[in-house]
């Protein structure tokens, strides 16, 4: 079986053919996301369209939260146009369409062929401006009674210090981020200016300040796996995403070891590559249309 893998992200479309391996076959095509429903719609039309004849179905990777039937967006999409929540996925194709949320997808992808494979309970951080998580409990994944299980809004502190892009205050989202790590480093410098490429390059240049920042926020990663851990009881946490190639996973692994109260977890870094989203969502909908 092959299916069309699509990766819908906030200012880029991938696409690209999946066998039951996970392989991408042929080359993947990218295309600006456009910013309005009527042209988003018209382009995934035109997309599947160029593939109906050579696949089985669309597997589409996605922000958002999805529906545990895996055919629409039931919450937050906040790097998307206002009226994407509203698309009628199935309306894109005569095939059948499956959708799931991007760090679910990826997270299923470590399973079956990354970092995580053959470890029947996994956490996966999707390390960038926000964000993501994905678990996987008994080989299955962690869904919710809704489809929102994942998200990573739990509470780092009580005392309103910082507020979240979803409202609230003091989540990890918000300390474990690209932007988290940008207001560390504003908050410890003192200065509106720096960015996170300031302190990458502090790092990698051994600035002190620069290096105090980073490891600040790398002990924030690592609080909030602290509590997963004690939480899920993982056989790994797989960390993903721009940032992610920057943390020490052995420094993270020690703490987390050193501190947790379930048995010793591992701290890995993703391995199912870039177009993971694409590749789990794709190897998710083959189970279910196999049946």
């Amino acid at each position: 079986m092959e299916v069309l893998g699509i990766d819908i992200g906030g200012t880029k479309i991938y696409c690209a053919k999946i066998n039951e391996k996970g392989e991408i076959i042929g080359e993947v095509l990218k295309n600006k996301t456009p910013q309005n429903k009527a042209e988003f719609e018209s382009l995934m039309k035109e997309i599947i369209a160029g593939y109906e004849n050579e696949v089985y179905g669309v597997a589409i990777s996605t922000a958002g939260t999805v529906s545990n039937e895996n055919d629409r967006i039931i919450g937050s999409t906040g790097n998307m146009f206002k009226e994407y929540p509203k698309t009628d996925f199935k309306s894109l194709s005569r095939l059948p369409v499956f959708i799931e949320n991007d760090a679910n997808s990826a997270a299923w992808a470590e399973y079956k062929i990354g970092a995580s494979k053959g470890a029947s309970v996994s956490v996966l951080l999707t390390l960038g401006t926000g964000v993501g998580g994905g678990i996987i409990i008994n080989n299955k994944l962690l869904k919710g009674k809704s489809g929102g299980a994942g998200e990573m809004h739990f509470k780092m502190r009580v005392d309103k210090h910082r507020q979240c892009t979803c409202g609230a205050y003091d989540c990890f989202e918000i300390y474990a981020s690209g932007t988290g790590l940008r207001i560390t480093a504003q908050e410890m410098s003192g200065r509106d200016d720096i960015t996170t490429y300031d302190v990458v390059a502090g790092l990698k240049s051994g600035d002190k300040l620069m290096t105090e920042i980073f490891e600040r926020w790398e002990s924030d990663i690592t609080d909030g796996i602290i509590g997963l851990a004690n939480l899920f009881d993982p056989d790994c946490v797989v960390l993903s995403g721009s940032m992610a190639e920057y943390v020490s996973t052995e420094k993270i692994e020690n703490r987390v070891n050193s501190e947790i109260v379930t048995a010793p977890t591992k701290i890995k870094k993703a391995a199912a590559g870039n177009y993971a989203g694409m590749i789990g969502a794709a190897l998710l909908a083959m189970e279910v249309w196999r049946g």
